[in-house]
Formats: structure tokens, sequence, C-alpha cells
């Protein structure tokens, strides 16, 4: 059997080669015994054919070829597009990283106290306990108890320190505590974390006037955390008859989720009596 691509090709020298021997009685001058218009009539539509068969290989061909050059310069083209937007991408991150920096070091700037900048190197997966890890420790002058803040507002506290690296427990943990008043009125109370992304301000006595929308302070008296920093701002109050205390629920000016960098305030005499003991 014959294959497909056998036949065509056949068909093609055939063709060539009545085409050559048309012609070649034509060149012979045949034309006085009318072979001449015979042959004319006889070659022409096999030259036709000819000629568009090998226009049209000379077109696909070409157009071949220029499609596999297209191809290699859309390749080239999408590789330098790919190369463009990663650094793109690089550039706007560390724009965005000099930003948080230079609020870092506007906020440093409006505290007293030493600040020692922290990146945020990994977070507690459960959902009893919202901690994270920070690559500054003792070695930085870090230790256990020192206040975490952020120029949005407080952040947590130190619970632990190895020599290079600190846990902080976030003022949303459960075990968080925060000596706190209302800015607005000076109304005392504890902001207690809730695990979730807000708190409760506890033990504020409900003849204090708190409204939503009131923003939440430290009150400095914990001595933890210094006094007039930034916690939150009212969400929610609720007074039941048989309670004493409003029901505050409060939701921190700083985004947990999005946290990556922070200040640990460093207290020298906390650091100095740390390293007597």
């Amino acid at each position: 059997m014959f294959s497909k691509k056998m036949v065509v090709t056949i068909g093609v020298i055939i063709l060539i080669a009545v085409n050559a021997v048309v012609l070649s009685l034509n060149a012979r001058r045949y034309s006085t015994l009318g072979l001449g218009r015979i042959a004319v009539s006889f070659a022409a539509p096999f030259q036709e054919l000819v000629t568009h068969t090998m226009r049209f290989s000379r077109d696909v061909w070409r157009d071949y070829f220029y499609l596999v050059g297209v191809a290699r310069e859309n390749h080239e083209l999408r590789a330098r597009l790919n190369q463009a937007a990663e650094k793109s991408n690089q550039w706007q991150e560390t724009e965005l990283a000099n930003a948080r920096l230079r609020s870092l070091l506007n906020f440093q700037k409006a505290i007293t106290g030493q600040l020692v900048a922290a990146e945020v190197i990994g977070r507690d997966p459960s959902a009893w306990f919202k901690t994270l890890i920070i690559d500054k420790g003792r070695a930085d002058g870090v230790i256990k108890g020192l206040p975490v803040v952020m120029p949005l507002g407080i952040a947590g506290q130190v619970i632990e320190v190895s020599n290079h690296y600190s846990k902080v427990m976030l003022i949303i943990d459960r075990n968080s505590a925060v000596d706190a008043l209302v800015q607005r009125t000076r109304a005392r109370g504890v902001v207690k974390g809730e695990s979730a992304d807000w708190c409760r301000l506890q033990y504020v006595l409900r003849k204090n006037d708190v409204r939503v929308g009131d923003t939440i302070v430290s009150s400095g008296l914990d001595g933890v955390f210094p006094k007039g920093l930034r916690i939150g701002r009212v969400a929610d109050v609720q007074d039941q008859d048989a309670e004493i205390f409003h029901e505050i629920k409060v939701v921190p000016f700083v985004d947990f989720e999005k946290l990556e960098e922070v200040l640990v305030v460093v207290d020298r005499r906390k650091h100095d009596i740390e390293n007597r003991r």
C-alpha cells in the first residue's frame, strides 16, 4: 500500500515530467504539424497545476518559518514581560516596606524610651492562642514582659525570650490584659483579649459615660505599657439590668493579620535588673 504522501509525491513528479516532455516537443518546433497548439493546450493545465502547487508549497514553507519566528519572538517577549513584572513586584514590595519603616521611625521619635524594630517571622497556628515570633531576642536587649507596639497602637507583650528570638502575646489573646482609659471621659477599665479580632473593656462602672466611637488608650498603671498609647475604638456598649459594669466591645487599631514589623519598647532599668539575676 502506498501512503497518501507518496501518492502525492509521485503525482507531482509525473506532472513535472509530462510538462518537461511537452515543452521539449514545443521547443523542437513541431508547430508545422499542428502539434504546437495541441502541446500548449495539453501542457497549459499541467503547467498551471504545477505552478500553483509550487507556489503553494513555497508559501506554506515560508509561512511555517514565519510562524516559527513569531513563536520564538512571542516566547522571548513573554519572558521579558515576566521579568519586568517580577521587578515591578519587587519594587512595589520595597516601597511598601520603606513606607512601613518610615512610619516606625516617625513613631520612634514621638515615644519616650528606646525602641527595637523587629520583623514578624512566625505565628501560632492555634485558634486558642494569639502569639507570634519576632527576630529579636536577648542579644538585642529584649526581655520578658516588654511591650510591643505599632504606630497605630499597642500590639502585645513579650512572654518568652531566647538569644535571637522572642514570642509575643497579642492583646487579642485571652491571657492578655491591659490597664486602660476611655480617652474622652477618663473612665478606667481593663482591656481583655477574646481570641478573635476584638477585645472587651471590662470593669467600667455603668455610671461612667462610654459611647460607640470612643478611643481607648493605655493608662500606664499596669507597669507594662507606657501611658497614652492607643489600643482600639469602642464598637458596642451593652448594659444589663443586674450588672454594675458596662459590657464594652473594643476593636483594636492594629490589624494583626497584616502585622509584619513591630517595635519593642526597651526599658533599660528592667534590662539591667534582668541581667543581674
